[in-house]
């Protein structure tokens, strides 16, 4: 444990962060990236662009110094952030660097305010943080299904909605990765490492993408949709994805990874429902659990809430109809926003069921509102289960 000197100075500038923390990551990110053009290989420069980035960062750092006397309620957001670190190769020497330009930003955003015994501080107090993220990924990386990355080739192609594809991939040396074998789980994700020839991309360029099916024997399953928004370029890869790769094409892959799965305790019962929440290309990991719930017992009660723009983006429309189909006891909605009111507070209280286990996957605007809702609605933290698309940490309020 840190000093009590030292904690009490970190304690201090809490209000110094809540007011100057998304200044501090911003100037962090754009310093360190100047200076390192290898770690652009690294960082997702869509949410650098859009700010996702720099606020998780910021709410990491907050919540590290507000809990400083005792990091283990940070527990899950370390495990959370350490599957996403684990998926894009991240190693401890990279953690060095972090925090060298972590420090000169706080030092060139708060000038003077920061003395010698800040700085001094918050070099310890990022080495504790820091040993606390490479011991946990330390075991990530031991346990993950395979090491570093793969070669896979895209074997089918398939649009599922809107500017959604589904990849199908299966490994280019199949000795090499003996999917049967592994024990992938609905929910969790892979990570494609992309090198796109658009918007002239000089780096490497890496994804997370959600696993749309749990059955893997052969082959993997994911879906990508073409990032578009209004006044910036389209996302880099699912741009290079959607439009440029072409099956027979090779790709490469990290192991799945991340903790956003289904409570398995619950799965072989009916008494407590199951309630799978999507927005847009969120519902790729839901059809995941979807399948999985009702391969192993289809007498759990299922509720299948969905929001898309209209009919033709309504992601999977065809696969869920078709499992829901084997289902003993189902209520589907799905709401169109181009014609009915957005999913809000009021749908959730007369449509979610009193108990249910609830998973919540969708773009970040959308998550924050669920979130938002959720809590006003007094359910209880352990039942709501949630993977925003973005970093998560900028969903979370601390």
């Amino acid at each position: 444990m840190l000093p009590e000197q030292v904690r009490t100075i970190i304690k201090a500038t809490v209000p110094v962060l809540e007011q100057h923390g998304t200044t501090i990551t911003k100037t962090f990110y754009k310093n360190m990236l100047n200076d390192h053009n290898e770690l652009r290989n690294v960082f997702n420069r869509t949410n650098q662009m859009r700010g996702a980035q720099p606020n998780a960062l910021a709410t990491t750092v907050l919540a590290a110094a507000k809990h400083i006397d005792d990091l283990s309620p940070l527990l899950t957001h370390v495990r959370q952030i350490g599957h996403k670190h684990r998926a894009l190769q991240i190693y401890p020497e990279q953690y060095d660097i972090v925090g060298e330009y972590l420090i000169k930003a706080i030092q060139q955003v708060l000038g003077p305010a920061a003395t010698p015994q800040i700085i001094d501080a918050w070099t310890k107090a990022y080495g504790e943080i820091a040993n606390v993220f490479i011991d946990v990924e330390k075991q990530m990386y031991k346990e993950a299904m395979w090491p570093g990355w793969k070669k896979f080739l895209v074997s089918a192609m398939e649009p599922v909605g809107t500017n959604v594809i589904k990849f199908t991939v299966t490994p280019k040396n199949p000795t090499d990765i003996i999917l049967k074998n592994l024990p992938i789980e609905a929910g969790q994700y892979i990570t494609v490492k992309t090198h796109p020839i658009r918007q002239d991309n000089k780096y490497d360029a890496l994804r997370h993408y959600s696993l749309c099916s749990s059955l893997h024997d052969e082959n993997l399953k994911f879906s990508v949709k073409l990032e578009q928004t209004e006044n910036l370029p389209n996302g880099l890869v699912s741009e290079y994805l959607d439009l440029d790769v072409k099956v027979g094409d090779e790709l490469e892959l990290s192991a799945p990874a991340g903790d956003f799965t289904m409570n398995k305790d619950l799965i072989m019962q009916d008494k407590v429902p199951l309630v799978l929440l999507a927005a847009g290309v969120g519902a790729t990991p839901l059809l995941a659990m979807l399948e999985t719930q009702i391969r192993n017992y289809p007498s759990r009660p299922i509720y299948w809430f969905q929001s898309s723009q209209d009919e033709a983006s309504e992601v999977f429309k065809k696969e869920v109809d078709g499992l829901l189909k084997n289902a003993s006891s189902v209520k589907k909605v799905v709401v169109h926003t181009n014609k009915q009111p957005e999913i809000d507070a009021k749908f959730l209280k007369e449509n979610i069921p009193e108990g249910a286990d609830v998973y919540l996957c969708g773009p970040l605007g959308f998550m924050k509102g669920m979130v938002d809702h959720f809590k006003v609605l007094e359910f209880k933290k352990d039942d709501i289960h949630y993977e925003p698309f973005g970093p998560k940490m900028s969903t979370v309020k601390v």
